[in-house]
């Protein structure tokens, strides 16, 4: 969530910097006169108290003394009456404004460039050099027709469009890229947890999935609650409204979950094989850091990511987003794209984002930064989308006769 002081005092940087992500000014604008109206409002009910504490200790030396007390205590009858109406004024002002608060994106960090859509974002540099064929490379489904590892059809018959079974040589090879996920990742320091599938609605706003993104999420019936869209959600909010010592920073976790998502906005795209799918496996990274190392962080899990890629023999490109490409949490995102030589593209397998204090402050994590408390920072990155990976190594290890090669490291898990 914006901070709201900042809006108060400094309204035009803050509009300028949503700007970059194309948020309606006039949203900003009403933010910012919800606010000041708030701020407003307090100051008088505030006044009105110290009023009533000061006209109720004159009441009491009056009714001590003999004095007249019928003004007095009238004028406290009709004082109490407007702090009842200023209270009930506070708190309209309070809901309306945290609700439209929730639904306004982070500000993007200055680093981010200008832009539009993915058609800006800038390419950083290329890791490795996609494999060269003697033959024409094939598409991961095409390839699948001979080894039969992903089957499409009978994940429509179970389920919908955008599921699918793994068999075979495919679910084993999905199964130890998830333990080669988790180990590479914690010999890189970061803990492995393991999180609920299913999360409450408080935990899905504080970390911005929530209210905005509602008709995206997969609600149990006569519940309010969810499927996770990310492990990002449960690992972070695993200190929700928490106060943590300093000295415990920076906490590191990764966690291998399912994932969940309706793709609402996604009709007609990648409606084949396994590239867009409703529920899929990941392995995330989450980190809760102080902020003055919050950017070292970043790098720190940009490069997690990209070495995993590496080890796997996977040549990938870092691509800063653009502000119009920017997710609504992010102040600041880099996806790894993958080279799929089958349909001669890179193609997003992680997105690593720093949301500087945004989630902290919509979740209430805190750290105790000597006398006063400082929210953390929140970051969070795929590391990696495991069915994506799979259908790379497909597409990169294919031979000409059909068969595909395993990547050396991941033997040991096969």
């Amino acid at each position: 969530m914006l901070d709201v002081k900042l809006l108060q005092n400094d309204f035009e940087t803050v509009q300028a910097a949503l700007e970059k992500k194309h948020v309606d000014s006039t949203l900003v604008s009403t933010l910012r006169t919800l606010s000041l109206g708030l701020k407003e409002a307090r100051q008088a009910l505030e006044t009105l108290q110290a009023e009533q504490n000061a006209k109720s200790k004159s009441f009491g030396m009056a009714a001590k003394n003999g004095g007249d007390i019928e003004a007095l205590k009238a004028e406290l009858s009709l004082n109490k009456a407007l702090i009842l109406e200023h209270t009930q004024e506070v708190r309209d002002l309070e809901e309306r404004l945290e609700a439209l608060a929730l639904s306004i994106p982070n500000m993007p960090d200055p680093s981010v460039p200008e832009g539009k859509d993915e058609e800006e974002n800038i390419i950083l540099k290329t890791v490795l050099t996609p494999p060269t064929f003697t033959f024409t490379p094939k598409e991961h489904w095409d390839i699948d027709a001979q080894q039969e590892w992903i089957d499409f059809a009978r994940g429509v018959k179970l389920s919908k469009s955008r599921f699918s079974v793994l068999k075979g040589q495919g679910a084993r090879l999905s199964r130890a890229l998830i333990n080669y996920m988790l180990d590479f990742n914690r010999a890189r320091g970061f803990e492995e947890v393991a999180v609920p599938y299913i999360v409450n609605r408080p935990t899905l706003t504080g970390t911005g999935q929530l209210p905005k993104f509602e008709d995206d999420l997969f609600k149990i019936e006569g519940e309010d609650l969810f499927l996770i869209p990310t492990a990002e959600v449960p690992v972070t909010n695993l200190y929700y409204d928490e106060i943590l010592l300093a000295e415990a920073l920076p906490l590191c976790y990764t966690a291998a979950t399912a994932c969940f998502r309706k793709e609402a906005g996604s009709a007609g795209r990648d409606t084949r094989g396994m590239i867009r799918q409703h529920q899929f496996d990941k392995v995330e990274l989450v980190a809760l850091t102080h902020p003055s190392q919050s950017e070292a962080m970043f790098e720190r899990m940009v490069a997690c990511a990209s070495d995993l890629l590496s080890s796997l023999g996977l040549a990938h490109r870092h691509v800063l987003l653009c502000g119009g490409d920017l997710g609504f949490s992010a102040a600041k995102t880099i996806d790894l794209e993958v080279w799929f030589p089958g349909q001669n593209r890179y193609r997003e397998i992680s997105s690593i984002s720093n949301t500087r204090d945004f989630q902290a402050r919509r979740a209430k994590i805190r750290f105790k930064d000597g006398k006063k408390n400082t929210l953390v920072h929140t970051l969070n990155g795929s590391s990696l989308a495991v069915g994506r990976t799979l259908i790379a190594i497909m597409e990169n290890y294919q031979n000409e006769d059909g068969t595909i090669a395993i990547p050396e490291v991941l033997k040991a898990y096969m």
